[in-house]
């Protein structure tokens, strides 16, 4: 299949609202207008509780995954690793982007972070698995999805850097890019957490038991 065609349709994939159609058709709500306003798991633990945050968070990591690995709709990248890694990002980076901007949504998405890890887990699943044990383990301490977000994005760059040490140039410059933008985009949250007033998430608790 034609490259353009399948970084449309991973920019398609990464434009499903996944959190504006769950707090629409289940809770009758628009999400953009309740909590942080954003359109994405955090806003989503957040407002409608730790049950459908962890849905959207899943969903929206699975749009990562699935439009990462469209490279298999064309053999070329079946057989050439380079050229396949390069395809992936790019493919990774057309889902993100729908995210950020959906379609489905008026353009008004969230900040990218789930989608973006996966992205890494179909290229790099070891990576994906250590960030989300930094993902997990700050949350269980602190209850901040933002913090554990940012933590997570920062480990991300440092894993590929330096503990993997990974040779491709776009890769690398993929991962400081991912922990940049997770950084700039959570700019808000640093600013509520300094000072006191970041909303931490109701963990195993859902919006029903509020």
């Amino acid at each position: 299949m034609n490259e353009s065609i399948l970084v449309i349709i991973a920019y398609l994939i990464g434009s499903i609202p996944t959190s504006v159609w769950v707090s629409k058709y289940v809770f009758d709500i628009d999400i953009r207008n309740y909590g942080s306003g954003n359109a994405g798991a955090t806003n989503t633990f957040r407002v409608l509780g730790s049950k459908w945050g962890s849905f959207v968070m899943l969903v929206d990591v699975s749009k990562g995954v699935i439009a990462t690995s469209l490279y298999i709709l064309t053999p070329f990248y079946l057989t050439d690793e380079l050229a396949r890694t390069n395809f992936m990002i790019i493919l990774g980076m057309a889902s993100v982007i729908g995210h950020i901007f959906p379609i489905w949504a008026e353009f008004r998405g969230g900040k990218g972070v789930a989608t973006i890890l996966g992205m890494a887990i179909a290229i790099q699943p070891l990576v994906a698995v250590l960030c989300l044990v930094v993902f997990a383990l700050t949350l269980i301490t602190t209850r901040f999805v933002s913090l554990s977000s940012m933590l997570a994005g920062v480990a991300f760059m440092v894993l590929i850097l330096f503990i993997f040490n990974e040779k491709e140039t776009m890769y690398r410059l993929f991962a400081i890019i991912v922990a940049l933008m997770v950084v700039i985009t959570h700019q808000k949250n640093i600013t509520r957490i300094l000072n006191g007033t970041e909303s931490k998430v109701p963990l195993f608790r859902n919006k029903n038991k509020a």
